[in-house]
């Protein structure tokens, strides 16, 4: 332990530690923009600067590791006097447009100017001028937002290791973008929407559908439907400051219908019917001499990864389209038919925790015939402000069920959301396929958790079977080298583009509180420990739906309904 003194306070710490994490251990905030939780410290903002007793000038407490004796002051004037300083300068350099801002009460440069009483503009000159990069379907990128603090680089380079922005120019040249200045649509970006999370204020921010959403809503002619994803569930109370990982499905529904849905289906039942679709396709695969290892296609923002990257691997993953996708397209078929409702006239609008969902919705191979199987995509944030624009107020909602057909579903489709749950899921059902009867347990604790990497061995019927999961899109790449070189000893590899999975999605509340994780993979796991039937091949509307429409799992029209095929994209962004 380290004895040292910080604002006349005796704190004992461990060794190592920073002054910033020293300071927490006894209530002292000091304020970051750079800093990154678990990622080595830059001290690159200052804004964390604190005096230290024989030092000659301010130190960030980021980055400098305590030793015996320090005496640290975290609210000096001279600190605070800096802090200010830096403050405005920010703001002096920043559009002045707060009140329409989409991070309006949730920025963090805004909080700052609070904080420190940031009432006038001392520092005048000039401003860089910037265009909004709208070129994706799925991101905007703003850089005359951008106050340089190199959060959205690092996660983008360090943890998902994509490396699709970087800091260029010097001085006052510097900024955030990506190679050449073109548009994130030609870039390496996969959309995950991660570097949207960490960003302080609106410089990188989700492409907006509601305007969409909502003229479609008040269009007489369509029939506007919505499905909502698992993770949502989980998370979209945090915006009504309820308590981590709370489960807000009963209210959920009730809002959406409250805004004019006509019908409210979950995503979950989509989910069960994916399982059903790629358990079969895997024992397919092991007892037909198919390629292995098989790669789950549930995540877009993966896809699009090896389809730029690996294209040459494409035949490893799964021809099953996403959840959603698979719901809009039987809504679209199936329940069409069923209503009397002319396919065109179905407005599909999904609820995502994801950013690059909406990429995905635009797929020109998921269409057929110029109909797309999800017009819209929302995700949880956009939800929120659409509840605000209508009055309701979400924390005093009743609960509803949703709709059926395309409403029911098990334990197992409850997890896609988290990391491990899809891989989870299968093997539950590929068990049952493979064997007759159910596991006599169905929680596989090994693929659960935050690992980058989660490995097991599953016996069925004298087989084993090789499973890994990879957490965040940063460690894949070693999977990938090893199916290149022939030495893979896997059979089954599921991959998430955000850490976490779907729960820590682009679209999701934006907040640095390092337990959310961790809560909301609880809430979904609670979810299927409390749901009746846990396996998905269990579900009797999937039943139902093979029965009258689909015939068999991986049949002849499953396939054209509910598979899909991939692009070489590394070939259209070379050319």
């Amino acid at each position: 332990m380290v004895q040292l003194t910080i604002n006349n306070i005796k704190v004992n710490a461990e060794e190592g530690m920073t002054i910033l994490d020293a300071a927490k251990t006894v209530g002292i905030k000091v304020p970051t923009l750079c800093h990154l939780k678990d990622l080595f410290p830059s001290g690159a903002c200052r804004i964390c600067s604190v005096e230290v007793k024989e030092h000659r000038g301010l130190t960030p407490a980021c980055a400098f590791p305590i030793y015996e004796g320090m005496v640290v002051e975290t609210n000096s004037p001279r600190v605070r006097v800096a802090r200010k300083t830096i403050v405005e300068l920010l703001i002096e350099n920043h559009p002045q447009d707060c009140l329409i801002c989409v991070r309006n009460k949730n920025c963090e440069l805004q909080d700052l100017s609070e904080t420190y009483g940031v009432r006038e503009h001392r520092y005048v000159g000039e401003k860089k001028e910037h265009a909004i990069d709208i070129s994706s379907a799925s991101m905007e990128r703003d850089p005359a937002k951008c106050i340089l603090c190199g959060r959205c680089v690092r996660v983008c380079h360090e943890v998902q290791k994509i490396g699709a922005i970087d800091f260029t120019g010097r001085g006052f040249t510097s900024t955030v973008t990506t190679p050449y200045n073109k548009g994130l649509n030609v870039s390496d970006c996969i959309l995950c929407g991660q570097c949207i999370l960490v960003c302080p204020t609106a410089a990188l921010r989700e492409k907006s559908t509601l305007k969409e959403v909502a003229s479609a809503l008040n269009n007489k002619n369509k029939f506007v439907v919505v499905q909502v994803a698992p993770a949502v569930r989980a998370t979209l109370g945090e915006e009504y400051n309820m308590p981590l990982g709370t489960d807000v499905t009963g209210q959920l529904v009730t809002g959406l219908r409250r805004l004019g849905f006509k019908k409210v289906f979950d995503t979950n039942f989509a989910a069960d019917l994916t399982i059903m679709e790629e358990a079969t396709e895997l024992i397919s695969r092991i007892n037909n001499g198919g390629i292995l290892p098989m790669f789950t296609s549930c995540c877009p923002g993966w896809v699009k990864f090896i389809e730029q990257e690996n294209p040459e691997l494409l035949g490893h993953v799964s021809s099953c389209k996403s959840p959603h996708e698979m719901e809009g397209a039987v809504l679209k078929t199936y329940y069409a038919k069923k209503m009397g409702i002319d396919p065109k006239d179905i407005f599909v609008v999904s609820i995502m925790p994801c950013t690059v969902k909406k990429f995905e919705s635009n797929r020109a191979e998921l269409s057929e015939e110029s109909l797309h199987d999800v017009d819209a995509v929302l995700t949880t944030r956009e939800l929120v402000r659409f509840f605000k624009i209508a009055g309701i107020e979400f924390s005093e909602l009743p609960n509803d069920q949703f709709d059926n057909p395309l409403g029911e579903s098990t334990g197992a489709a409850a997890i896609f959301g988290t990391s491990g749950g899809v891989m989870e899921a299968a093997l539950r059902t590929a068990y049952y396929k493979m064997t007759g009867s159910n596991l006599a347990s169905v929680d596989f604790e090994a693929v659960r958790g935050a690992n980058s990497l989660k490995e097991a061995t599953v016996n069925i019927n004298g087989l084993d079977i090789n499973i890994a999961v990879v957490n965040g899109i940063g460690g894949v790449k070693p999977l990938l080298e090893q199916i290149q070189n022939g030495v893979s000893k896997y059979h089954f590899i599921e991959v998430m583009a955000c850490p976490g999975g779907c729960i820590n999605g682009g679209g999701q509340p934006i907040h640095q509180k390092a337990e959310k994780i961790q809560k909301r993979m609880r809430a979904l796991y609670q979810i299927d420990a409390n749901t009746k039937m846990r396996n998905s091949h269990e579900n009797e509307s999937v039943k139902i739906l093979y029965k009258e429409f689909l015939g068999e799992p991986n049949s002849h029209k499953a396939h054209e309904i509910l598979h899909t095929h991939y692009t070489d994209r590394k070939k259209i962004l070379n050319s």
